[in-house]
């Protein structure tokens, strides 16, 4: 059968498949459409199991938040280029809706689950991505709210999510930009796990500047410093990033409480490989 470019292009269209890949398929099944699309599908799953053992630090935050409910998901690849590509990013924007709308309990109900746009199970969408992209890429994490919710993103690397008690909306989407730039980890010291604070203590008295000093007088300079610690640490206590004369607890008395928040920092925790991707392009371009 003659392979025509408007079939190339049609499978091409429909897989994300190379121009060459797509061609030597439909030869392979000498023209079948669905038959080319399993065998590109195929080729995909076998390349993508290659690549998922490559470090993937990379990637987009994204969030979506509709009619009292919102996600955020980090979503991670290998190069910051990559993370860019239009279909990544509709790829990461279009997880964070389906956290959101289908409430999946973790990442492997997540990928089990069939999106609702296409009609294929999330993880084979994956692997097709993979395949026609080029990179690992992982669903790393995601997080799920419902009621009063607000978020922001910072060029895809870091997010936030936030609930508050009230509707406000230039309020959250204040709280939300000062979360992402002064990365609060508690909302007030009532969170602060106590085994936190016994490590903090002991961080400080161990400290060279206070081994000569008596027991008391180190005991009560431990406690100012870890006090002042954890004041950095907590939402409330925080100077507001646009008006450092106030504090997040006086910005928001009388207007709204906040219920628990998220921030998100693109690929933190993540090991990230030391070789220079320029120089990995050169090297298999020369080889």
């Amino acid at each position: 059968m003659n392979i025509t470019a408007t079939m190339v292009k049609e499978l091409r269209d429909k897989t994300g498949a190379g121009m060459m890949a797509a061609k030597k398929a439909l030869v392979e099944v000498d023209g079948d459409m669905e038959k080319a699309m399993e065998v590109l599908r195929q080729k995909g799953i076998a390349s993508a199991e290659k690549k998922m053992g490559r470090i993937a630090a990379e990637g987009r935050i994204e969030s979506y938040v509709d009619d009292k409910v919102g996600a955020m998901i980090e979503v991670n690849c290998e190069t910051d280029f990559v993370a860019k590509n239009a279909e990544f990013v509709e790829f990461a924007k279009g997880l964070a809706e389906m956290v959101a709308k289908m409430n999946p309990k973790d990442v492997a109900e997540l990928e089990g689950m069939t999106c609702p746009k296409c009609g294929k199970v999330i993880s084979d969408v994956v692997k097709e991505k993979i395949a026609s992209i080029g990179e690992k890429i992982t669903i790393r994490r995601f997080v799920r709210y419902e009621g009063n919710v607000s978020t922001y993103i910072h060029n895809g690397k870091i997010g936030v999510l936030l609930q508050t008690s009230d509707v406000n909306p230039e309020l959250t989407k204040d709280l939300c930009l000062h979360i992402a730039s002064s990365a609060p980890e508690y909302i007030s010291r009532n969170e602060i796990p106590a085994d936190v604070l016994a490590h903090e203590k002991e961080v400080e008295m161990g400290k060279e500047d206070l081994a000569k000093k008596p027991e008391q007088i180190r005991a009560k300079i431990v406690e100012g410093r870890v006090n002042k610690l954890m004041a950095q640490r907590c939402l409330l206590e925080q100077p507001f990033v646009k008006n450092p004369d106030e504090t997040i607890e006086q910005l928001i008395t009388g207007k709204l409480s906040i219920v628990k928040f998220d921030r998100y920092m693109l690929g933190e925790g993540i090991e990230k490989r030391a070789d220079n991707f320029a120089e990995e392009v050169m090297g298999q371009l020369k080889g």
